[in-house]
């Protein structure tokens, strides 16, 4: 795999992983299982807020951060899959015999991959589009929370 490409595939990962970890984490009465929609919307909504709060967004930029959720959030749910099944069923269905479903893990791993793939092209892109939206002042700011141990998102 080359370098650029693995690179674009962990960083998109890492995306995925903080705005499910964001909508998960985000509120102070945690529910267990699936957010809904509804609630989703929410979190997001109040993430868009907060970084154009701290980051004093004009109008455009805040669509291009807007759009950058959007495609965050098409990729999120790509990953995710159209399964019915949770990802601890998916992962326990594979032990569930005498001996590991190898081809079952496999295929897994192949349609996350395929959904990282298809999805990162737009999300770059709105990641590019809403970073060089921004002002110089604007883009350190963000270097700076970036390199905060809690980032954006820290309480208090």
């Amino acid at each position: 795999m080359k370098a650029w490409t693995r690179k674009t595939l962990l960083g998109i990962f890492g995306a995925s992983l903080l705005v499910g970890s964001l909508s998960a984490c985000s509120s102070a009465s945690h529910h267990r299982g699936p957010m809904s929609a509804e609630r989703m919307a929410e979190m997001r909504g109040k993430m868009v807020n907060r970084i154009t709060s701290k980051l004093y967004l004009d109008g455009a930029q805040q669509l291009k951060l807007q759009a950058l959720a959007d495609a965050l959030q098409a990729q999120r749910m790509a990953f995710k899959g159209a399964q019915a099944a949770e990802p601890r069923e998916q992962i326990q269905a594979l032990v569930s015999g005498e001996v590991f479903d190898s081809a079952s893990a496999q295929t897994l791993i192949d349609e996350k991959i395929r959904a990282v793939q298809s999805h990162s092209p737009a999300v770059v892109s709105a990641m590019a589009e809403f970073y060089n939206s921004l002002r110089p002042v604007q883009q350190q700011q963000v270097r700076d929370m970036m390199q905060r141990r809690h980032g954006w998102f820290q309480r208090g």
